[in-house]
């Protein structure tokens, strides 16, 4: 591997490190007391959970995560299920908690990390699993931010948005939160089951009204929004933030020498953040952290990490950029439904891929960043990270 790449690796590796679940609950679960039950979830609930319970081995815990990082944790039941799209072990998983939460007998601690969303499907009403998973995919390739697909989905679930509180009452709740959400919104991390919701019914039908989904999401959605009662008052809880994203910026800040960080983070769509990533980067190394959308126009592979990196090279092309390297990833280690975490380009990436017979152009139309990635061997892979603080790139410019 070349300098710069190596470079940039470290420099990402930094951030993630920076993000790390066991050490995040370690660190502040000395000052918490006990609880009667633990709930973790989310892509990094099993170490989290790991910190907690060396804190209080008898507690009895519940961890929810991907699979991916789904393995075994002694004095823990652990529950693997599916991310982004949702599936019926996750339902299974969402009964387990909601038991747990209704018979806990004194205070629970939540651990909660991004993924919880798709991980605890419990479908509200009448709905199914199948209506929350249809509306989901949608979403998905919605173009919307993530805080409002995440107020749509609270509305389509039992745990979301405040549930924990709800089933936990009158007892107690402290949750200790690694963000993966841009700006650290509470109530937007694993869609907030120990904050209030987002937002109403009403507010969920109007964004599925903008976003031209209305008419498009299953009968049985529309009905359950619609006839929606009241929203409820919800008792308190202690919510503490233990990561986030900017933490993560700032870690790759400092194992950088006169690095320069885009003080805003990087948000909206891949084409737009690509052209606002290169006006930012000088000479020397540019940082950032945020989360990008992509709406989705093909049936190709990839995410929005391996798609900003192409296009992204796109960018560094047009400007004749001519010695460069750059790093989008996601620090959970997974880009989309991937085995990718993003990609790493450099001034040689558009080359590599028409030398191997691919068109650029076609392959984002079709979004299928992650086969042109492929051919120019410019994928990053990294496995599961265990963690998971929205994403991070960097850009190491010297002509």
């Amino acid at each position: 591997m070349n300098r710069p790449r190596a470079r940039a690796l470290r420099i990402f590796d930094a951030g993630v490190k920076a993000a790390d679940p066991y050490a995040a609950v370690a660190n502040v679960i000395g000052d918490l007391e006990a609880s009667a039950t633990i709930i973790a979830v989310g892509k990094a609930a099993r170490l989290m959970a790991q910190a907690a319970l060396e804190r209080f081995p008898k507690t009895n815990t519940i961890v929810v995560t991907n699979y991916e990082n789904a393995k075994a944790l002694k004095g823990a039941d652990v529950f693997a299920a599916g991310h982004p799209i949702p599936d019926e072990n996750g339902t299974l998983a969402a009964r387990a908690v909601i038991a747990a939460l209704r018979s806990a007998g004194g205070p629970v601690l939540a651990l909660i990390s991004g993924g919880g969303s798709a991980l605890l499907p419990a479908p509200a009403g009448q709905l199914t699993l199948a209506d929350k998973a249809s509306v989901n995919e949608l979403l998905l390739g919605s173009g919307l931010a993530i805080d409002r697909m995440n107020l749509i989905r609270q509305q389509l679930s039992d745990l979301k948005g405040g549930g924990f509180l709800s089933l936990a009452a009158p007892h107690p709740v402290t949750a200790l939160i690694l963000s993966d959400v841009v700006g650290d919104d509470l109530s937007a991390i694993a869609s907030g089951p120990t904050v209030a919701p987002l937002g109403t019914a009403a507010d969920a039908m109007a964004l599925l009204h903008q976003a031209g989904l209305w008419d498009r999401v299953p009968q049985s959605v529309r009905d359950h929004l619609m006839g929606a009662p009241a929203p409820a008052v919800l008792p308190s809880s202690r919510n503490i933030l233990v990561g986030s994203n900017s933490q993560s910026v700032a870690a790759m800040a400092a194992a950088t020498r006169g690095a320069f960080v885009i003080p805003a983070p990087v948000e909206g769509d891949v084409a737009d953040a690509a052209a606002f990533i290169c006006d930012q980067a000088g000479l020397g190394t540019t940082l950032w952290g945020g989360e990008t959308t992509v709406v989705l126009k093909g049936t190709g592979q990839g995410g929005r990490n391996q798609e900003l990196a192409l296009r992204i090279a796109i960018e560094a092309s047009l400007r004749g950029w001519t010695k460069w390297t750059c790093l989008q990833g996601g620090s959970d280690g997974r880009d989309g439904p991937t085995d990718a975490a993003g990609g790493i380009v450099d001034q040689g990436t558009l080359q590599r891929i028409a030398k191997a017979g691919g068109d650029v152009e076609a392959f984002l139309n079709n979004n299928d960043s992650y086969q042109a990635l492929k051919m120019a061997d410019d994928l990053l892979i990294t496995g599961a990270t265990g963690t998971n603080v929205a994403d991070l790139g960097v850009l190491i410019r010297s002509g």
